[in-house]
């Protein structure tokens, strides 16, 4: 009867700590992902200088993460990119030769993962109303769809957020598994190439040395003006 009595209580405290303890979580990884974004090339270069090679593997995992895993939107892809070209050419540490064929694989892993996680689970991720998972990006990756067709897949790598979701949503769709590899091929290795590439050919340059930030925020930018683009346009169309 004693256990019976203090049972409850012990796990409705647990069910009620949960979600400030993963909220919590989730905000943490925000800040460090804001951190980043603040101080991306301190922060890259710091990493070279301690895990030396191991950076590649760093790398990796975070191109893969931010296409692969859709709860993770908010990671930086493009400025990372650049990041990782521009250290390339101060440091001989990453070779840009290894460093592209290896980000544009890790982009191919994690666009497969998220085709196959949203051809088995579909809008059901959705049902854990996740504050940073909402339905507007998946409506705007569709809207996306609907106008540009496949070549969504491979414009989407311009446009963080869109880029998360446009493997997922084709595995939703109806788009078949041999129609998107070939999309998703050309798109990762345009995306990874070009950006990588751009800061391996400026990094070095002493105004982009000493404007790193600017540069990154520039980058940023570029990448969701068509989002805001299309966001005014509908405005201006009520």
């Amino acid at each position: 009867m004693v256990y019976q009595k203090y049972s409850f209580p012990i796990n409705s405290r647990k069910k009620r700590t949960f979600a400030p303890n993963l909220t919590m979580t989730l905000l943490s990884i925000l800040d460090l992902a804001q951190d980043w974004l603040l101080h991306l090339d301190d922060k890259l270069q710091e990493i070279v200088g301690t895990y030396k090679t191991l950076t590649y593997f760093i790398l990796f995992a975070i191109i893969f993460v931010e296409t692969g895993l859709v709860l993770m939107p908010f990671l930086p892809g493009d400025s990372l990119l650049f990041a990782a070209g521009s250290i390339a050419a101060l440091d001989d540490t990453l070779n840009v030769y290894y460093l592209i064929p290896l980000l544009i694989f890790a982009a191919l892993l994690g666009d497969n993962t998220n085709y196959f996680i949203g051809s088995k689970i579909g809008t059901r991720i959705f049902d854990l109303k996740w504050k940073f998972l909402k339905r507007e990006y998946l409506t705007k990756t569709e809207e996306f769809y609907e106008k540009h067709g496949g070549y969504t897949l491979i414009m989407a790598r311009f446009v963080p957020i869109v880029r998360t979701f446009a493997p997922f949503a084709a595995g939703m769709g109806s788009m078949t598994y041999r129609k998107f590899i070939g999309y998703c091929i050309s798109g990762a290795v345009l995306w990874v190439t070009s950006i990588t590439l751009l800061g391996y050919a400026v990094g070095d340059l002493p105004w982009v040395k000493n404007n790193f930030e600017t540069v990154v925020f520039a980058i940023i930018g570029f990448s969701v003006a068509p989002m805001i683009y299309k966001y005014l346009q509908s405005k201006w169309k009520k």
